[in-house]
């Protein structure tokens, strides 16, 4: 059984986290609110994998708690914020997290995330045998299936959202060139007016499935989609 930390100030989302991860099947070490705590967990228990808040009590926020664990030990790390501008994101990037969640996110959006963290290396005795990807390939891992309509990691194929999935699309449609604000936001959002922190959250749940790779933000003119 994979053994998590969640480091989390809030009681109550740090219960719900806690009780969908044992309906997992995870067993919760501890929940930790500030970032000496954490430390002090992780030196003390087996942790495989660390649910960290940004925001959090005491001096140092989650993404320096991150840096000072990841000092001393190598757990993979999965982001949970409320917080999505640009400054915080390339802070956190810097971690190597697996996964950066915007508030509120889904049951679902969790559970791929930690799945992707526990997939990263794969089984030892795995045999050798046709590996199932899309016609559409962006590196050794990550894939997309035209005809399917699939984001495809490690053979699993990845949820998404109605809009991130057109949000992929659009990427793969200019790969490799710039892609500007307007023609995200007049694809994506036609009939409305733009609004920079939900074209900021779409982009920032994108790239946590898509673990960081691929999507350059070319600061206040759009962004381009390396494959």
């Amino acid at each position: 059984m994979k053994n998590i930390l969640i480091v989390e100030d809030e009681s109550l989302v740090a219960l719900e986290i806690s009780g969908y991860l044992k309906e997992l099947g995870y067993n919760v070490v501890a929940t930790a609110t500030n970032a000496d705590k954490a430390l002090e967990l992780v030196r003390d228990n087996s942790v495989d994998l660390i649910l960290m808040d940004v925001h959090i009590k005491g001096e140092d926020d989650g993404i320096t708690a991150a840096q000072n664990i990841r000092k001393e030990y190598d757990i993979p790390l999965i982001y949970i914020s409320a917080f999505s501008d640009d400054e915080t994101f390339q802070r956190a990037v810097l971690t190597y997290p697996v996964a950066y969640l915007i508030k509120p996110f889904n049951h679902k959006e969790l559970e791929v995330a930690i799945r992707i963290a526990f997939s990263r290396k794969p089984p030892e005795k795995e045999i050798e045998k046709e590996l199932y990807r899309g016609d559409i390939v962006f590196d050794e891992d990550f894939s997309y299936d035209t005809k399917k309509q699939e984001l495809i990691h490690d053979e699993e194929s990845i949820h998404l959202t109605k809009q991130e999935l057109k949000l992929l699309q659009l990427f793969i449609k200019s790969k490799n060139t710039l892609l500007s604000l307007y023609e995200i936001e007049n694809e994506l959002w036609p009939n409305k007016e733009s609004n920079d922190n939900t074209r900021r959250a779409l982009i920032s749940r994108l790239r946590a499935k898509l673990n960081y790779k691929f999507i350059e933000t070319i600061h206040s003119i759009g962004y381009k989609f390396h494959i």
